[in-house]
């Protein structure tokens, strides 16, 4: 018996499954990192690889060090954002 997203991840199973409602596969494949993603910090989620509509040969996926990259950027943005300061880097 194969085990399933719902069963492995119950709680992120249902929030991509309405982004999929809401919104349809592409659109979770193209915005999961920056959407759903994030929820890791509270639930169960999984990888983008783990998705059953995800297909290697045409979607490509973030390594760990890149969405820790692009995650403090956010961070950055929403300091300089807070502070209304920009960043001279």
């Amino acid at each position: 018996m194969t085990e399933t997203l719902a069963d492995k991840y119950p709680d992120g199973a249902s929030y991509i499954q309405q982004a999929i409602d809401k919104h349809g596969e592409d659109w979770v494949l193209e915005h999961y990192y920056q959407q759903l993603y994030p929820l890791s910090q509270v639930m169960a989620m999984p990888e983008k690889e783990e998705l059953p509509f995800f297909d290697s040969d045409e979607h490509d996926t973030m390594t760990e060090a890149e969405r820790a990259e692009m995650y403090q950027a956010w961070v950055m943005y929403r300091e300089n954002l807070r502070t209304g300061t920009k960043n001279t880097e």
